[in-house]
């Protein structure tokens, strides 16, 4: 990657970290009736937060020795994050992974919408308009009062709520916080909220194929983690978001291969409409964010 341009490092690394999330997702599906979800949690949740923390010890800059405001932010966040993954996991459990994860690419406009409603951040008729008709891409998705339509559609819905919560009050933290330590908090609050879960309930003997794939799980959500991060730290981010809608390609392949999922014409339509509206929304950030600072170096 040494001859390529920061943008396109930016974009194979936006690419990769989007394949590793929803090879995630696709091993906690395969996990699916065979282990309680709050035991998949607390053995997931251990397995990730070990890992964390090995990658903080060899990265440094880990610390909890952060502003009051600071830990109040991180506790939402966790709670956030914690809602996020009980009803996104639920809902891939019984659901098709296109349909889950194309229901879930519609939190840039779900964070771009809160954002304007709860931080008074500007929102152009322009924006609002791709939000409007990516919400409709998700109806098609979901099809209420059809025969498609189930309680685990609302699962999914409800997950993008808690995800816009968790990156809402990330936006809000200082810079000095750093992102390890966020993802640990994080960690730690999913693996809690699923060992208090797991007790009021009775343990399920773990077979050697869901080991390897709550263990896999573990290594692709934090492989994603640190490609996330990377990606943060090449090129324009406004160039390179929107190739996180390449995961929807990764999770019709997956879900084809190995789930012999394949979504109907309308979800496909659906989930069209969602990413080309997303794509629009982070375009137009970025040409409004040129628009200002271009003011800025003329003076």
């Amino acid at each position: 990657m040494a001859n390529l341009s920061d943008n396109t490092r930016g974009a194979l690394l936006m690419m990769a970290a989007m394949a590793f999330f929803t090879v995630n997702d696709a091993c906690m599906k395969g996990i699916g009736g065979e282990i309680p979800l709050f035991q998949v949690l607390l053995i997931r949740g251990v397995i990730t937060t070990i890992l964390l923390v090995l990658l903080a010890r060899v990265l440094g800059g880990l610390t909890f020795r952060l502003p009051r405001r600071d830990r109040g932010l991180i506790l939402l966040r966790t709670a956030g994050e914690i809602g996020a993954a009980f009803f996104f996991i639920t809902a891939l459990f019984h659901m098709p992974l296109a349909n889950a994860t194309a229901i879930i690419q519609t939190i840039p406009l779900a964070v771009t919408l809160a954002g304007a409603l709860f931080l008074r951040e500007p929102l152009g008729w322009r924006r609002l308009t791709a939000i409007l008709v990516g919400f409709a891409g998700v109806l098609l998705i979901v099809r209420p009062g059809t025969e498609g339509f189930t309680v685990y559609s609302i699962y999914a819905l409800v997950s993008v709520l808690f995800v816009t919560l968790r990156d809402l009050t990330t936006r809000q933290l200082s810079r000095a916080v750093p992102s390890l330590s966020v993802a640990i908090s994080a960690a730690v609050g999913v693996t809690i909220f699923g060992a208090i879960g797991t007790a009021t309930a009775e343990w399920v003997p773990v077979s050697p194929r869901s080991w390897l794939l709550l263990a896999g799980a573990s290594v692709f959500l934090v492989g994603g983690y640190i490609f996330s991060v990377m990606v943060m730290r090449v090129g324009d981010i406004a160039t390179v978001a929107p190739f996180r809608y390449t995961s929807l390609i990764v999770a019709l392949l997956i879900g084809l291969v190995f789930f012999g999922e394949w979504p109907t014409f309308l979800t496909l339509l659906g989930a069209t409409i969602v990413a080309g509206t997303g794509i629009y929304t982070l375009l137009r950030e970025r040409h409004l964010r040129r628009r200002d600072v271009l003011p800025l170096r003329m003076r």
